[in-house]
């Protein structure tokens, strides 16, 4: 069955099972963005929403978007797929006005409808697929409107956010009757700044809401986004002239990879210790040319989010501009090998107190900038180092060589 017919089916008994108890959760005095009350801020970070129109994406009982009407003026539809959840807060709140309750999918809600001012989901957008939420999103907000996400960081059993975008097992508890099994896309709160940035948002924060309960392992994200503008009206370009540019610079990149037994390097048939890395290709990121060079040259496996860029070295080599991106490599797969018709081999780790002679003057200039206490001693000491650790290349060395 796909995943989200599964979420439907869960979510049609859950409602089922409520209604059988006859249970409707009253209109909170504040919003809560967490199972638990207390934590975290209020309805304060969607904006000032009198009289905007706002959208809460799996309404569930209806009772956040009431309290939405009720004390700060907004209007709200709440749209919800499961038609006994939905039955659930028409029964509770059909006479209260400026809020209205819809029954249906979210994307193709959103494709007919017009643009919101505001959006929210709480702890309901995890069991959609978010290539197919977010554009639908995106579509269905105006621009500058905010998007605000409480989604599930950790679970009760402690199982962290997932690095991949594909969801996993997780249960619906109901008192006093069996689980409900679900499938969510728990994901890291990078994995959800970099689809959100995907489809036309941009991050401004993501918080960790913990229990108020020390011990409990349950941890909420909530994530705070706003929707771009659209873009201009695309303007032309030309080439300057018909004659191809002259070559006067060469751009790439070397990874640090350290583990428990040291520092990674190789040696280059020329007999220089490297760095894993190389050049840069036309269209790629320094992240993919990290993870690229570093499956071609060795065989381990990482991904563009376990790379973080440390910055730029930017040196002249006999005419040529030269610029070489550092990069920390915080995870990985698989063990170091030497790889067919590669240029270099023989790759083994070295404690950084005893690093061997020898080193490539580009893999020397980015260890020390990476750390400067290093026993390293080249030909190229950087001028001044601009070390920009939130992850966003910057310069960290200014030379020039006459090597």
């Amino acid at each position: 069955m796909p995943v989200e017919d599964i979420n439907t089916q869960a979510w049609k008994v859950y409602g089922q099972r409520q209604l059988a108890r006859a249970y409707a959760p009253p209109v909170p005095d504040q919003m809560s963005w967490a199972p638990w009350e207390g934590v975290g801020p209020g309805a304060e970070v969607l904006g000032d929403i009198t009289g905007r129109r706002v959208l809460d994406i799996g309404s569930g009982a209806g009772h956040h978007a009431v309290h939405l009407v009720q004390a700060h003026g907004a209007r709200v539809t709440g749209i919800e797929l499961s038609p006994t959840q939905h039955e659930r807060a028409a029964a509770s709140h059909a006479d209260v006005e400026g809020v209205q309750f819809t029954q249906g999918d979210v994307a193709e809600y959103l494709a007919g409808a017009e643009p919101f001012d505001a959006a929210y989901a709480i702890g309901t957008l995890g069991f959609i697929d978010p290539h197919r939420a977010l554009p639908a999103l995106r579509n269905g907000l105006r621009p500058g409107a905010p998007l605000i996400l409480s989604l599930l960081h950790t679970d009760l059993h402690g199982r962290g956010p997932s690095t991949e975008v594909a969801p996993r097992e997780q249960m619906l508890l109901l008192r006093d009757d069996p689980p409900l099994p679900t499938r969510m896309w728990v994901l890291a709160p990078r994995l959800w700044e970099d689809l959100l940035t995907e489809y036309g948002f941009r991050v401004e924060a993501i918080d960790l809401l913990h229990h108020p309960d020390e011990s409990a392992t349950v941890i909420q994200q909530l994530i705070r986004a706003r929707r771009l503008p659209d873009r201009p009206v695309r303007v032309s370009s030309r080439p300057r002239s018909t004659r191809p540019p002259v070559a006067h610079a060469a751009v790439g990149v070397g990874a640090i990879l350290l583990s428990e037994q040291g520092l990674l390097l190789g040696r280059h048939r020329r007999g220089t210790l490297e760095l894993p890395g190389g050049t840069v290709e036309a269209g790629e990121s320094f992240e993919a040319a990290v993870v690229r060079e570093l499956g071609e040259e060795t065989g381990l496996i990482a991904r563009p989010w376990d790379v973080r860029l440390l910055g730029t070295l930017v040196d002249h080599v006999e005419g040529v501009l030269r610029v070489t991106v550092g990069a920390l490599v915080h995870a990985w797969r698989g063990q170091p090998a030497a790889q067919p018709d590669e240029s270099v081999g023989e790759w083994a780790w070295h404690p950084l107190d005893r690093l061997p002679d020898g080193l490539f003057v580009c893999s020397a200039q980015i260890l020390t900038a990476w750390c400067p206490d290093l026993a390293i001693d080249h030909t190229v000491r950087p001028r001044h180092t601009d070390r920009d650790d939130g992850g966003r290349p910057g310069v960290i060395a200014n030379a020039d060589s006459s090597l």
